[in-house]
């Protein structure tokens, strides 16, 4: 498939979607349901470079840095738990217990324990976002051909190079799925946390225009993070083709039957 046909079966729907609202929303009286054409209007005025620089800025920066805290936590205590079964067995239950916790749930508790500063914001996103690369990561690990285990043992190989070239590289595709969903979670998570004690961030502005009745700007603002949550999927997976390129060529092969 082209890249000029792939833009265009991307871009396909939410063009379908944007067309339907703008034509449902032309008429529209409501003072909380604008018409599209009203939203796009305020745009421009709203989401000036100063705002972006002081509001979406900060939220992009605290996202980041709690996305790659959380992949980074899940993939290090994942690799020690999938590759012992004893401490699996120990730990499986109370992992269990902490992922079926909803992570909004603790977030006025470690408001209370760290404070509101941005460490907080920080840590929100880390604890929501670490259990989706942590679980498979352990699924991942567990799941390593015994047939190169068994070659690596021949060959002695262990410790850190066992672990870099064999172990992690195996359970690459299961960490990346992982990944993948921690992103997600990090975007809501970030919204959460910047909508208590905080003073910038996308999630604040959004509450502060609804809070003072700019629906439109409101509703930009839910534009912007649908916009960030896009950039940031496009990004995640030109990353992904990168560190599985591997994975994808021996796919292809098999495919082939080569």
């Amino acid at each position: 498939m082209s890249l000029l046909r792939r833009f265009g079966v991307a871009l396909g729907l939410p063009v379908v979607l944007l067309v339907t609202w703008w034509f449902a929303s032309a008429g529209s009286q409501s003072f909380y349901e604008p018409p599209l054409s009203k939203i796009i209007a305020v745009f421009p005025d709203t989401w000036t470079a100063d705002r972006l620089r002081s509001d979406a800025l900060p939220s992009v920066v605290r996202l980041l840095v709690g996305f790659v805290l959380a992949v980074l936590i899940g993939v290090a205590l994942g690799a020690v738990i999938g590759a012992n079964r004893r401490l699996r067995a120990l730990v499986e239950p109370t992992l269990e217990f902490l992922r079926a916790i909803p992570p909004p749930v603790l977030v006025p508790i470690l408001i209370l324990v760290a404070g509101i500063g941005d460490a907080t914001k920080v840590l929100v996103i880390v604890v929501g976002a670490v259990w989706p690369v942590l679980l498979n990561t352990v699924e991942g690990v567990r799941g390593v051909d015994d047939v190169l285990a068994d070659t690596c043992r021949s060959y002695r190989i262990g410790g850190g190079l066992r672990l870099r070239h064999f172990i992690l590289r195996a359970a690459s595709p299961q960490i990346v799925v992982g990944a993948r969903q921690a992103l997600s979670i990090s975007i809501i998570m970030m919204v959460i946390g910047e909508l208590l004690g905080t003073t910038n961030g996308l999630g604040y502005t959004v509450i502060e225009f609804q809070r003072g009745f700019q629906i439109p700007e409101m509703w930009s603002g839910v534009f912007v993070l649908g916009l960030l949550g896009v950039l940031l999927a496009l990004a995640f997976r030109l990353i992904e083709r990168r560190v599985l390129s591997w994975y994808h060529g021996a796919r292809a092969a098999e495919r082939s039957g080569n």
